[in-house]
């Protein structure tokens, strides 16, 4: 499980006395080569055709503008914002980090750990690495606004800790805001000052001020963004499913008296219906569409896709597609790729693949499997 493997800890035990509570060192957590290496990060810049916003470059604390390290790429690829590898080259000589970001969409091995991670969590998982030369730093002290899973890769890098001086910040809520109070924690006694080895994880609650300095060799690390939930986003859901009923409130949609200076004669009548509404407000269905777009589903592969289609018979092992949110509402399957409507008959059917699980076409039938495979909902097994 991914939670074990950057903790050391039980899924229930990091719930109950870490996640969101506290930073944690895991010392020697284990062996993440085969995530990501130097020799991964060579061939994304020089080989990848990488594109803005896929990476970035930050020396001393500042991010170097885009047009200093992309250029157009050839024939038949002009588009002017893709990687310069000889551009990164000379950066990086320089002093400056090389950021790789969201490789969950361009690194297999990467996007796979990450969607089972964020599988395990419930939150979305974002995934950036982070290339520093020798004895150079990228950013200041700062604090993020997702919690983060710093798992190091090569090198060592020392990391300084403070606590937070806004707790559990919310997404418009970025360190800038309290920039001085900042300098002065960062300033403090450290909560953790320690140099990362290959293979230790510290894990980060959001809010956690942090600043990290490569120490006498190349350092990468990965950092697992976690995109958490929080109650205030599920207030702002229920609060816009609260407005949209009161559209349909004859009331609430007249016109304010003529020659009103304030809201002060109005504010009774509106609060009494809003509270109403917040109390019958179901926000579920608009939380789980949210949440749905947050991420994206599995990798599907066309060819692989139109093979399963063409070859479909009762002996073919099918799957429900990874990562795709997939919620029954009644008849209607919902997914982060469309929704499907399904006669009562065939409800049993999409149930049992809710499961996870791999499931032979006859149990389900050919049809039923058909048309899910068509819309992307499922995909062929291997056997």
């Amino acid at each position: 499980m991914s939670i074990s493997r950057l903790t050391g800890l039980g899924p229930q035990e990091f719930a109950r006395d870490v996640w969101g509570r506290a930073a944690l060192l895991a010392r020697g957590a284990g062996d993440f080569s085969d995530l990501f290496s130097a020799e991964a990060v060579d061939e994304l810049v020089s080989r990848r055709g990488l594109r803005i916003p896929f990476l970035r470059v930050a020396k001393n604390g500042a991010t170097l503008p885009e047009s200093s390290y992309t250029s157009p790429a050839g024939v038949g690829a002009g588009v002017g914002d893709q990687a310069d590898d000889t551009a990164l080259w000379r950066a990086f000589a320089d002093g400056a980090t090389l950021v790789l970001q969201a490789l969950q969409r361009t690194w297999a091995p990467v996007a796979d750990f990450s969607a089972g991670l964020g599988s395990e969590l419930g939150h979305p998982v974002q995934a950036n690495a982070y290339v520093t030369p020798p004895q150079s730093r990228g950013f200041d002290d700062h604090y993020d606004v997702h919690d983060v899973f710093v798992v190091q890769v090569e090198g060592t890098k020392r990391w300084v800790v403070h606590r937070p001086v806004h707790p559990d910040p919310l997404r418009d809520q970025p360190w800038t805001a309290f920039r001085s109070a900042v300098a002065e924690a960062a300033c403090g006694e450290a909560h953790t000052d320690t140099v990362l080895e290959p293979g230790d994880v510290l894990y980060l609650p959001r809010g956690w001020l942090h600043a990290a300095q490569a120490q006498g060799e190349i350092s990468i690390h990965l950092t697992l963004g976690v995109h958490t939930w929080t109650r205030h986003a599920l207030a702002e859901q229920l609060a816009r499913a609260a407005l949209d009923a009161l559209r349909d409130d004859p009331e609430m949609r007249t016109s304010l008296p003529l020659g009103v200076d304030g809201p002060e004669g109005e504010i009774g009548i509106v609060r009494k219906r809003l509270m109403a509404a917040v109390a019958d407000a179901d926000s579920a269905s608009r939380f789980h569409r949210a949440q749905r777009r947050q991420a994206r589903p599995a990798p599907l592969g066309p060819l692989a896709q139109l093979r399963a289609v063409d070859s479909l018979g009762p002996a073919s092992r099918v799957r429900l597609r990874e990562a795709l949110e997939a919620r029954l509402e009644g008849a209607r399957l919902l997914t982060r790729v469309g929704w499907l409507d399904f006669p009562t008959a065939d409800l049993p059917s999409v149930e049992r693949l809710l499961d996870g699980g791999i499931h032979l076409t006859a149990d389900l039938g050919v049809d039923l499997v058909g048309r899910l495979l068509h819309a992307g909902v499922v995909v062929p097994a291997g056997r």
